[in-house]
């Protein structure tokens, strides 16, 4: 019975993922700079700069979902002077 239990216990296991901690929109930036210019060195190998692309690329979609949290978050202000959250 107790091998039974170690077997059910494997697939959560496997499932289990660990989630990076989120950097922040700035430390995005900075990264997505330092690609930048790794991808404009003309020494770069083809395979490095697919890598570097894709890099830059998780980069640029953790801005935008900062940068749309942001936006969801400003408040604005009313005609009548209520605030209101878009």
């Amino acid at each position: 019975m107790a091998k039974k239990e170690i077997a059910a216990e494997k697939p959560e296991n496997t499932k289990k993922e660990k989630k990076k901690p989120e950097i922040t929109i700035e430390e995005a930036f900075l990264k997505l700079d330092e690609t930048i210019e790794r991808l404009e060195s003309e020494d770069i190998s083809l395979e490095d700069s697919l890598k570097a692309y894709e890099e830059g690329m998780k980069y640029i979609h953790s801005c935008n979902e900062s940068i749309d949290r942001a936006e969801k978050k400003v408040l604005v202000i009313r005609e009548n002077g209520e605030l209101d959250e878009f």
